[in-house]
């Protein structure tokens, strides 16, 4: 497995990828209408793809933060960077994939002297317990503006990664 930036060219295998998680785990809880676009948002700073040959295994993308997620943080936006569109193939579970990302994305915050956060939904108790098991300390939790595959409101819960 090589982890590396993503490049134009593996867009199409992130979205394949992305259309596996999104069939066993509703991730995203919809499926978006340009699930490349999803894969770039915006104020995007940088994304990386984890891969083994051709095939996407996982993805992460570091973002800038908007002043909703600074707040629950305590920090402003401008000293931090936000790690999102994290995943990891069924097929790449339990190989240490999305932990390598989070390094990764983590590190790259680091290097341009940001502190990295994020956040998750509870339904997701897999990224929770990755978090963490790696350092990363919950600092609020807020409702969302959209509702989950079982239909209830979102919570999200805000991580800060370690110092």
């Amino acid at each position: 497995m090589e982890t590396r930036r993503r490049r134009d060219d593996d867009l199409a295998s992130c979205v394949e990828a992305l259309a596996t998680v999104h069939e066993a785990d509703r991730y995203p809880a919809q499926w978006p209408a340009d699930p490349g676009r999803w894969l770039t948002p915006d104020g995007m700073l940088d994304a990386w793809v984890a891969a083994a040959g051709p095939d996407v295994l996982g993805h992460v993308a570091l973002t800038c933060t908007d002043h909703v997620l600074a707040a629950q943080t305590g920090l402003p936006p401008e000293e931090l960077a936000s790690v999102g569109r994290l995943f990891a193939t069924a097929s790449a579970r339990r190989r240490g994939v999305a932990r390598v990302l989070l390094d990764t994305a983590t590190a790259a915050a680091a290097a341009e002297g940001l502190r990295a956060v994020l956040e998750v939904e509870d339904g997701g108790r897999a990224a929770i317990a990755l978090y963490e098991r790696t350092g990363w300390r919950r600092v609020g939790s807020r409702p969302g503006d959209w509702t989950t595959a079982d239909g209830r409101t979102a919570l999200l819960h805000t991580y800060v990664a370690p110092a």
